[in-house]
């Protein structure tokens, strides 16, 4: 049946097993690990998760800690991405969030804002077309023989067990993954990318994408190169404790230089698609038609009538071709169920427009082209406007410099 049972919730005394317990049954023969390897990952779901993750963020000493790996105790990321991700915390909340902060530190944290929606801005433009080289071919490189991420290795061993466990990593081990995958093993950089994006509890195509691209030099020109210095300076303990050690495989920077340049994209100054500025159709939709990009409470279309009951689909075609760690939807399935105690939620798997059709909905656009596809067939009769940082308008997407220069905040 494509209807589903409401995901438990904690709010109901449900623990996080019982969501596991749910989503095995109901989704598990969609994702990577099938129905008896699912686990919960670090990070849990919820509009309650989100709320206090973003009453508590501090950001004092990000400038100087951001890029630390170990002792995690001594990190400066926020780990607030899966919640951005999701819409459960919009970056015009978290912008504001951090206003009184440590000027340099607030400048520094504000910049990754801008990135990541520098990263929406782009994906909106160029929609699939991320997914192959934006303006050079990848690296050619060779010489290695062993996997992209050897377990050998103690730093790819580490860096890799936290993503599978944990499903968050932070961002110089994401640049550490990503450049010893394709810029020095020389490994299809859409394979690692779609490794990652399956178990990141933050992943979406467009800050992943954008992430691989920038550090492999299809995206912006210049490969980043990985090595054991990185790994002295920001978690000295792995190399310390690497049977490697005294004959690392990383010892020198990676021989690799700019691949020759591809005719991608247009990512010249043009419009950059935005999505309506003013409620369409305001009070018309019956329905609220949630997607994974926008589940929070504070998501437009369902703010903006209290009792009108929400509907989400798990879209079960596309689940299928990604394969997702379970997670991920683990992830998701709590912040559902916190979300049906508070007004009627109906959960669905299918085909989204099949599941949805003929309905009288009300949605928030999202800069995905997902949305776009699916919507043309749906048409919500009543649309609200995505919670932009920066309002898209006409301006070049061919790097993160030249967006900000023609760009506002």
């Amino acid at each position: 049946m494509p209807v589903l049972p409401t995901p438990p919730s904690a709010a109901d005394g449900a623990s996080v097993d019982d969501v596991v317990t749910w989503v095995a049954e109901h989704l598990g023969d969609l994702t990577l690990e099938g129905p008896g390897e699912i686990a919960a990952g670090a990070l849990r779901g919820g509009q309650q998760a989100a709320d206090a993750a973003l009453a508590s963020l501090d950001i004092t000493g990000y400038a100087r800690d951001r890029s630390v790996v170990l002792p995690v105790s001594r990190r400066g990321a926020s780990r607030m991405s899966p919640y951005i991700r999701h819409g459960l915390v919009t970056l015009p909340e978290v912008w504001s969030a951090v206003s009184d902060a440590p000027s340099r530190d607030r400048s520094r944290y504000r910049d990754e804002l801008l990135w990541q929606e520098f990263a929406r801005h782009l994906y909106a433009r160029v929609g699939r077309a991320s997914g192959e080289a934006l303006t050079r071919e990848q690296p050619r490189t060779s010489g290695w023989e062993d996997e992209p991420w050897p377990a050998e290795m103690n730093c790819m061993k580490a860096v890799v067990g936290e993503l599978h466990s944990d499903g968050w990593l932070v961002n110089q081990t994401r640049m550490w993954l990503a450049s010893q995958w394709a810029v020095r093993a020389g490994a299809d950089w859409r394979a690692g990318e779609q490794e990652m994006f399956a178990h990141l509890l933050d992943g979406s195509r467009a800050a992943n994408r954008l992430g691989w691209q920038w550090t492999v030099g299809t995206g912006s020109g210049k490969p980043y190169g990985f090595s054991r210095w990185q790994v002295e300076k920001r978690a000295p303990s792995l190399c310390r404790d690497c049977a490697l050690s005294s004959a690392c495989p990383i010892e020198q920077w990676p021989d690799a230089e700019a691949g020759p340049q591809v005719s991608g994209p247009d990512l010249g100054k043009a419009p950059v698609p935005a999505g309506p500025a003013e409620v369409v159709g305001a009070g018309t939709g019956e329905q609220v038609w949630l997607t994974a990009e926008s589940l929070g409470v504070s998501d437009p279309a369902l703010a903006a009538e209290e009792g009108r009951p929400a509907v989400f689909v798990f879209d079960e075609p596309l689940l299928r071709r990604l394969r997702l760690s379970g997670k991920r939807l683990v992830f998701l399935a709590e912040t559902l169920g916190e979300l049906a105690g508070l007004r009627e939620l109906e959960v669905r798997r299918g085909v989204v427009t099949q599941e949805l059709a003929g309905r009288s909905l009300a949605a928030t656009w999202a800069p995905v082209p997902g949305w776009s596809r699916i919507s043309r067939f749906l048409e919500p009769v009543e649309v609200h406007p995505w919670p932009w940082l920066v309002r898209p308008g006409t301006a070049s997407v061919r790097s993160f410099s030249a967006w900000r220069r023609d760009s506002h905040r």
